[in-house]
């Protein structure tokens, strides 16, 4: 069995910028080993057969097709400008 020592869980509170009283401690200490006690469970598991995956359920990313299409025109951008000017979007001033 794994076992986390009090000085451990004291050291990582720390660094989380947590203040724990000996009492939680003590409580965060058997979690932390019982934790390592399952991921060692995991560990000897024997699955041959099964390949190694970054997501458990089978997902596919719908993706469009990375084809080049022609660029909307100035006209179309132009189209949606709440104010412009020889072809150039017009702002408000930010800047004095």
């Amino acid at each position: 069995m794994h076992h986390i020592d009090k000085e451990t869980v004291a050291h990582t509170a720390r660094l989380a910028r947590i203040a724990l009283s000996e009492d939680e401690t003590e409580k965060q200490r058997e979690h932390f080993s019982r934790l390592l006690e399952m991921v060692s469970q995991l560990h000897e598991a024997e699955l041959p057969d099964l390949p190694p995956m970054h997501h458990p359920l089978d997902l596919l990313q719908p993706l469009r097709s990375d084809e080049a299409r022609p660029a909307a025109g100035t006209d179309a951008l132009m189209a949606g400008a709440p104010a412009e000017s020889d072809g150039l979007f017009l702002v408000p001033k930010v800047i004095e």
